[in-house]
């Protein structure tokens, strides 16, 4: 094999720069979105209103049962042309909707890891002793006070180890997004090897880059848990 990893370095690395720069930038935004997507439908899963628990539990087991690539095909191709057929139906022809494929990809990730996340809350809320919410009752809170005073501050410090590993799971599947053509790190490898037919050098590099985005954050994650557990 005559490898060029000189050249492959040199011409691929500072455009995977870019692209750490776009999963970046996608990772935080989705993963936000999908911390704040998870607590909501946890306190929906867990209200004393039957139909609204039982909606948000099918929802959570369809996004569940579906494979994320799926969701992401779903999301950038079908759902911009169910909203026209919508919108043509109530008398706008000219409707033509169309999603960009970052935001796509967003939606695609915070969906899927928003309800994921929410059997982490809804989990970690029920394991909080009654006692303090009835102490909570006792000393005059509502319940809604007693949810969001008391029992889901404990309940998100309890899920930060959970939620550092589905951060460091979503950077890698980040790589997904290249389906649905957004620079990220894998689309622009795919490119550049299939231009200069160096398959083997660079997806080698592409596979360290994903490695030096989440190594460091996977041992910050256990430093996190470590920490926690001595807080408890």
């Amino acid at each position: 094999m005559n490898l060029n990893w000189t050249d492959a370095f040199n011409n691929l690395v500072p455009s995977l720069l870019q692209g750490v720069v776009v999963v970046l930038q996608t990772t935080i935004s989705s993963f936000l979105i999908a911390v704040v997507v998870g607590l909501l439908v946890a306190i929906c899963r867990l209200t004393q209103l039957k139909i609204v628990k039982v909606l948000f539990a099918t929802l959570v087991e369809i996004v569940r049962g579906t494979p994320l690539l799926v969701q992401l095909f779903y999301i950038y191709y079908v759902v911009p042309l169910i909203l026209d057929n919508i919108l043509k139906a109530m008398g706008n022809s000219s409707a033509n909707i169309q999603f960009s494929a970052v935001a796509a990809g967003i939606a695609g990730l915070s969906i899927n890891y928003g309800a994921y996340i929410s059997e982490v809350f809804r989990s970690a809320i029920l394991s909080i002793d009654d006692g303090q919410k009835e102490s909570g009752l006792a000393l005059g809170f509502t319940y809604y006070q007693v949810l969001w005073k008391i029992i889901i501050p404990q309940a998100f410090a309890n899920s930060i180890p959970v939620l550092g590993n589905y951060l460091v799971m979503m950077i890698k599947d980040t790589s997904l997004l290249a389906i649905i053509s957004v620079s990220e790190l894998l689309l622009r490898t795919q490119t550049y090897a299939s231009q200069t037919f160096e398959t083997i050098e660079s997806y080698t590099i592409l596979a360290g880059v994903y490695l030096l985005l989440s190594l460091p954050l996977s041992q910050l994650m256990k430093l996190l848990e470590k920490k926690m557990k001595v807080l408890h």
